[in-house]
């Protein structure tokens, strides 16, 4: 296994980087002046809002390139690289029938700004982590056609998996639907996920699936992992993960990711 080639680290948050604090450690801060002089480049790739996964990488969110919304958004120097958007009108058509999934939260998710109808102020104390810029309207149905939306994120209080995938299992033909987490489930494009935001990236700056190392823990972390041959997967990852990625690192909680960024790190010094 020679990482000397490696160009570009990607790396997913929630479960990955961030540990079970959702706080980056700072021995990933120090381990990234390193990459920067070694001309590796970052890639911060989640499902969280672009404004949620900049404030967890402040320090260096300018010298890094941002995937968010489960590569609905992909931005770097807060300049918009790519947007993968809905037809409006779908969403709109959509809506009714998610209202209907009980114990769940509908969140429309715009370049910067999320939109829910939600006044439970559990549900919104929890959500403001992942969406820092939000705003609560009376009718989510009144959004698409002012804002473009692209990802609709479904919270479920128990189990997405087990709770919202079963009624929305019928949308499969026309959007790409991803467990996200335990709580979690996302309505994208169907072109629109991280693996294809990690193609563009590597269209865009010459690099290929061999010099390239990534990072996921769960279900939408799957086509990523697949974009990449040093594809890794955390101790902590839903199997389907460990069964898609080459590789299997230690848990987010464990150091997993920096472990083997030192690893890159040390290889490339020679």
């Amino acid at each position: 296994m020679d990482l000397s080639n490696i160009k570009m680290i990607v790396s997913d948050m929630d479960g990955t980087l961030l540990n079970s604090k959702e706080q980056v450690s700072h021995l990933f801060f120090e381990q990234f002046n390193k990459l920067q002089e070694l001309g590796i480049h970052f890639v911060a790739a989640s499902g969280r809002q672009y404004n949620s996964i900049a404030q967890k990488l402040h320090p260096i969110k300018n010298l890094i390139t941002i995937v968010g919304e489960n590569g609905g958004v992909i931005k770097r120097e807060n300049k918009t690289l790519l947007l993968q958007t809905f037809d409006p009108q779908k969403v709109v058509e959509l809506i009714p029938a998610l209202r209907n999934i009980n114990n769940t939260s509908i969140i429309l998710c715009g370049e910067d700004t999320a939109f829910i109808e939600s006044e439970d102020q559990n549900f919104i104390s929890m959500f403001q982590e992942y969406y820092s810029a939000h705003e609560i309207v009376k009718d989510l149905t009144t959004i698409p056609h002012k804002t473009p939306i692209i990802k609709i994120a479904l919270y479920h209080t128990v189990s997405s998996e087990q709770f919202i995938y079963p009624s929305v299992k019928k949308f499969e033909e026309t959007f790409l639907l991803k467990i996200s987490g335990k709580n979690w489930l996302d309505i994208s494009n169907p072109t629109s996920n991280k693996g294809t935001a990690i193609q563009f990236l590597q269209k865009e700056m010459n690099i290929t699936s061999e010099q390239t190392m990534v990072f996921g823990d769960y279900l939408n972390d799957l086509e990523m992992l697949e974009a990449a041959y040093y594809s890794y997967a955390m101790k902590n990852a839903h199997e389907n993960v460990k069964k898609t990625a080459r590789f299997i690192t230690e848990s987010n909680t464990n150091l997993g990711v920096e472990k083997i960024i030192q690893q890159v790190i040390e290889a490339k010094a020679g």
